[in-house]
């Protein structure tokens, strides 16, 4: 991509949105296209046309979406689909109107089987049930790859999928309500630490297992993606047997509970954890094979950790207790 060149960013202000900004900001992109919510709704079929027309954009990274934990999942199902499904439909749609040269479409590792084979990888896609506490919010991002491999057979588009793994960094969602795992637990054990509380409880046994990556690492390896050669890239979008999905992981993984234990530890808190086992675990498993990415010469460089202190700092930053 040049650094010129017009690129649209939707959802900008989001996680992932957030990161990719940052990341080719830092690179010297400066030809960024971006709006708030405000000024911009995904959701609206004729602003986005109108949007698209305007600014004529060569490149997109369609990382908006509605987005939430297990909770959020099971009380707001109709939402998630419906939001999702739209706001993917007028992204792409638009961006085949007006010649995007490349589009990358932002899922989910919740695309793939509830107990498909571990580690994930890309070709396990439609092979099985889904979990079902997130049903809803998987088949929006399902949809939104077979748009893109729908799009790259009939008309030649080179829309790829990236598939990222559980993301956390700055600019995360800590609303217990709403959040992932990891940024619920960041706040709930802050809160304990501030009220001098001797006992944190986590829901569900623990046991589960998730891989984890931090947001700008995410970041960067979407933009390595879009800045691959084009020998590269079109291996990646030009099959018209495989859907165009390249998995983005750290990985490795680990337990709730050493997670729970991790952030403890970094944070500071020196009381119990406990696990409430009446509350739901969720996929038993999630750990992308992300060979794929990283036999094109990719890796992620912030350690676990580093990232855990990097989020906290972001959290108190933004919520000064």
């Amino acid at each position: 991509m040049d650094l010129s060149a017009p690129i649209f960013v939707a959802g900008h202000r989001g996680l992932a949105g957030s990161a990719i900004m940052r990341r080719l900001q830092s690179i010297g992109y400066n030809n960024l296209l971006f709006r708030t919510r405000q000024e911009l709704d995904l959701l609206n079929s004729g602003a986005v046309h109108s949007y698209f027309k305007e600014t004529r954009p060569e490149y997109v990274f369609l990382a908006a979406a509605k987005v939430g934990g297990i909770l959020a999942n099971r009380d707001f199902p109709a939402d998630f689909i419906s939001q999702n499904l739209r706001i993917q439909s007028n992204v792409i749609e638009e961006s085949f109107r007006w010649g995007v040269k490349r589009l990358l479409f932002l899922g989910s590792s919740c695309i793939y089987p509830k107990l498909a084979r571990q580690p994930l990888q890309e070709e396990e896609l439609l092979t099985g049930p889904l979990e079902f506490t997130n049903r809803a919010y998987s088949i929006a991002k399902i949809a939104g790859i077979e748009m893109c491999f729908s799009f790259n057979r009939q008309y030649g588009t080179q829309y790829l999928a990236a598939m990222p793994t559980n993301l956390y960094g700055p600019g995360d969602n800590y609303d217990l309500q709403t959040s992932h795992v990891l940024p619920a637990l960041i706040r709930k054990i802050h809160e304990a630490i501030v009220r001098g509380e001797e006992q944190v409880t986590v829901w569900g046994t623990g046991n589960p297992l998730r891989e984890f990556l931090y947001s700008d690492d995410m970041a960067d390896a979407c933009v390595y993606l879009m800045n691959l050669q084009q020998s590269d890239f079109a291996k990646l979008t030009s099959s018209r047997d495989t859907p165009p999905i390249v998995n983005v992981g750290f990985g490795t993984d680990i337990t709730i509970r050493e997670l729970a234990e991790t952030i403890a530890d970094v944070l500071g808190f020196r009381g119990r954890i406990v696990f409430d086992k009446e509350k739901p675990d969720g996929t038993p498993r999630k750990l992308l094979d992300s060979s794929k990415l990283f036999s094109l010469g990719w890796r992620p460089k912030i350690q676990f950790r580093e990232g855990i202190r990097r989020a906290y700092d972001d959290f108190r930053m933004r919520h000064p207790v």
